[in-house]
């Protein structure tokens, strides 16, 4: 089982069994620990924004330009912030932590 580490917006961690080949975005309102995803994963709202933890944020790939574009229109972003719905779960991000960002 694969796993993915999510620290919601009162603190609270949570371990998650994520799906191959599933949206980050898509795992986190599965198990409903605050993230909505209104776009649905066009990366057009911002609604999925998340912080990862900085010794998984260099494993990722890059983000496209679609999505830096979306982070700039963010009131608050960090310098690990990304957007979960174009983060694609693969079994070499086991144990990845992420922190989900306040509500915007």
């Amino acid at each position: 089982m694969a796993v993915l580490n999510v620290i919601d917006r009162q603190g609270l961690s949570h371990e998650l069994e994520a799906v191959e080949g599933w949206r980050i975005m898509e795992i986190l309102r599965d198990y409903k620990v605050g993230i909505e995803g209104v776009c649905g994963g066009s990366c057009d709202c911002g609604t999925c924004h998340v912080i990862v933890a900085q010794e998984w944020a260099e494993r990722l790939p890059e983000p496209r330009d679609e999505e830096i574009d979306a982070l700039d229109e963010l009131p608050l972003i960090e310098a690990t912030s990304r957007l979960s719905c174009q983060i694609i779960w693969s079994d070499h991000l086991d144990g990845l932590t992420l922190t989900l960002a306040e509500a915007a």
